[in-house]
């Protein structure tokens, strides 16, 4: 892992200057290194609030059996919470975990997709797009729900997606994922066009709505028992 970025005990308004000094560093061009694995992050919370959970799963990357991916290494790391929730700053609340659990891999993938924003977020730096520049790896945000900017309506066909504005900025895509079923929110993180971060989100859909390294690490990410027996069910 590179070195560290920054501190983590800032206050709300150090931590604000921060975003916006950090955004500039991100990469909106493509600079990804062939993809034989993918990684996807999620977190979760226990006893309240006070301890962070992150789940990071790997899977093997390949064109021909995809979207059949195959789950090779899975993390799940718990340390004591450090920031409190506070709107719009959850990276800082959320990444100091999720660096732990990448710290564990013996897997380094060359993409991951993270379920959060990227650059679709008030200061253009959501978790997607902050934990790429502390890994200095391509990020893909792939949410459930809308932080920021507006769009119009999108198609209700798997494939359909609109653009995501903040003004005349596109900040992200809004993408029907699966016929007639809610969309998600994709955003570019680091190192990876909006284009590109729609394209792996298309390849890697499997019968549902999220892309299957956010489905499983959302799935690990929801459980208290850190010690699946057998990963591999999880892609059932």
């Amino acid at each position: 892992m590179k070195a560290a970025l920054h501190e983590w005990n800032l206050a709300p308004k150090e931590a604000i200057a921060l975003q916006k000094e950090l955004a500039t560093r991100l990469e909106s061009d493509d600079r990804i290194a062939p993809v034989t694995h993918i990684a996807g992050m999620d977190i979760g919370f226990e006893d309240n609030g006070d301890t962070t959970r992150a789940a990071v799963v790997v899977l093997k990357w390949d064109p021909q059996t995809a979207p059949d991916l195959t789950l090779v290494e899975h993390v799940v790391h718990r340390e004591p919470t450090r920031m409190p929730y506070i709107p719009g700053l959850l990276s800082f609340r959320e990444i100091p975990a999720a660096l732990g659990a990448f710290e564990q891999l013996n897997i380094l993938p060359e993409l991951i997709m993270v379920d959060g924003q990227g650059i679709a977020h008030p200061r253009r730096l959501g978790i997607a797009a902050h934990l790429g520049l502390w890994l200095d790896l391509p990020t893909i945000g792939v949410a459930k729900s809308r932080l920021y900017g507006k769009h119009d309506e999108v198609g209700e066909v798997r494939g359909d997606w609109v653009p995501l504005r903040a003004g005349n900025e596109t900040i992200g895509a809004v993408l029907r994922s699966r016929d007639k079923v809610k969309p998600v929110f994709v955003s570019p993180g680091h190192r990876i066009s909006l284009e590109t971060s729609l394209d792996w989100v298309m390849r890697c859909l499997g019968r549902t709505k999220l892309p299957e390294p956010t489905r499983l690490a959302d799935r690990l990410a929801s459980r208290r028992d850190q010690h699946v027996k057998k990963p591999q069910n999880l892609l059932f």
